[in-house]
């Protein structure tokens, strides 16, 4: 571990002797940020249970606190730990565990402040579902996301892997050597996630199907929880989860999720287009509000009679993302509700060093609209729709691109201090740089959605 936290600081400095000034100064900064532990902490709330979580006996039986994926056992120092009662996740916090205390005891009585929210309702039955898995020569971490999807408690669900223009034999021979007939293999020789997906989309048998991400691990319930919801709903075409970070071992993957990372709290939310809700003017073209694309299900025929997703959209085209926003805006043109579960977790691998995070910034901005541009080409009955929404637009894209100043002013060495805490807690302040580049990323998206569609067509005549 020591050796690669060498190997992206010496990365990072040789990037930061080639910025201008003020960039250095950011990335002075984002070297102060230290490492978090992960963990998480299932609350017994019964009557016999002391205020700082301890037992009658004092033993602490009452908390159960265990490391989350991959993670030693938590020690003393910074925890950012997901709080469950009676296995619900119900928040997050960052607790500060001193030297030679108990950690479970400490983190309980942290985690014991939180709102206790309303029981959680009973689930039906979920429909039989298909999980699909676009990868692409990353088979070490398509299987650890394998093997949390097969110990899934879901009664009836199949896995489809996509090989997405492979250049190798390594996830054909992984799937047929580890998982034999427990999981599907197929291959799509057109490079891009959103082609992938749709690959997987015409060889699912399930009722609902799942996507998630080659770098996730998934809680044993996520496949339940993403999909029971469509059994007791038959408007709802589309479910999204939680998704929190499997590690946050170096500064980008802190400073990400001290923005939100990829999380949309903890509140269950039903977005229906009769509905309009009052607090989403721009609806339902901020589409990012809904979740993401490493935790999303739909109603497979509804996904079907959409078009599936816009292949020139996505990881590995020119337009770099935004292919599950695509799918989310086209199920609620449809009519159809969308549903996010915070129950339904997964565990995602945030990237790992200052230039994973100027990747990630331009390819959002680029993503954001690009998708904007596939609904518009695809669906032009939206345009009025979506003009009376511009200025509300120009704004949100100023909010969604501003630098987040959580602690200016303060001690620099207090704010490389701080972690992540609460969902969307920003304790570190958002580099203006990587602000720029996502700004510079929603200006070249609708170029980037043009030259992708070019160069789908060319690769669809090749493929023939």
């Amino acid at each position: 571990m020591a050796g690669v936290r060498r190997a992206w600081r010496e990365t990072v400095r040789v990037t930061r002797g080639e910025a201008p000034p003020g960039v250095r100064r950011e990335i002075d900064d984002f070297l102060g940020i230290g490492p978090v532990q992960v963990a998480e902490l299932d609350l017994d709330d019964g009557p016999a249970a002391g205020a700082d979580g301890t037992g009658p006996d004092g033993t602490g039986g009452r908390a159960v606190l265990k490391p989350g994926p991959g993670s030693p056992p938590v020690a003393a120092g910074a925890v950012f730990v997901l709080v469950r009662r009676a296995g619900v996740p119900v928040g997050t916090l960052l607790g500060q565990v001193p030297e030679g205390a108990d950690p479970a005891r400490v983190l309980a009585g942290l985690a014991r402040e939180l709102p206790r929210g309303a029981p959680p309702e009973p689930l039906p039955a979920p429909p039989a579902a298909s999980v699909v898995v676009a990868t692409r020569e990353r088979a070490d971490q398509l299987a650890r996301a394998l093997d949390s999807l097969l110990a899934q408690d879901h009664p009836d669900f199949e896995i489809v892997v996509v090989d997405n223009a492979p250049v190798t034999g390594e996830t054909r021979e992984l799937v047929g050597r580890k998982y034999a007939e427990r999981v599907r293999y197929v291959c799509e020789p057109v490079p891009g996630l959103a082609v992938a997906h749709n690959r997987g989309l015409m060889a699912v048998r399930g009722e609902v199907v799942a996507f998630t991400d080659d770098d996730v691990v998934a809680d044993p319930r996520w496949l339940t929880e993403l999909t029971a919801p469509f059994a007791a709903d038959p408007r709802l075409g589309c479910a999204t989860g939680l998704i929190l970070p499997a590690r946050l071992r170096t500064p980008a993957q802190v400073l990400l999720e001290s923005h939100g990372g990829f999380a949309k709290g903890f509140v269950p939310r039903t977005y229906d287009p009769e509905h309009p809700p009052a607090d989403e003017p721009l609806f339902p073209f901020t589409a990012g509000r809904f979740g993401s694309g490493a935790n999303m299900a739909f109603r497979t025929a509804v996904l079907r009679a959409a078009g599936g997703f816009d292949p020139a959209t996505g990881a590995g085209t020119p337009a770099r993302g935004g292919d599950d926003l695509y799918g989310f805006v086209r199920v609620l043109a449809q009519g159809r509700r969308l549903r996010y579960t915070p129950r339904a977790l997964v565990w995602h691998h945030h990237r790992e060093t200052w230039r994973d995070l100027e990747t990630q910034a331009y390819g959002y901005g680029a993503g954001l609209t690009a998708y904007l541009t596939a609904i518009l080409v695809n669906r032009p009955a939206l345009l009025p729709a979506f003009l009376a929404r511009v200025p509300g637009g120009l704004a949100h894209a100023r909010g969604l691109t501003a630098v987040r100043a959580t602690g200016d002013g303060a001690d620099p060495g207090a704010r490389a201090a701080a972690a992540p805490g609460g969902h969307d807690t920003r304790t570190h302040p958002w580099p203006r740089h990587l602000a720029r580049l996502q700004r510079r990323g929603m200006l070249y998206g609708p170029v980037g959605y043009l030259r992708a569609r070019r160069a789908l067509r060319a690769a669809l005549r090749e493929a023939r």
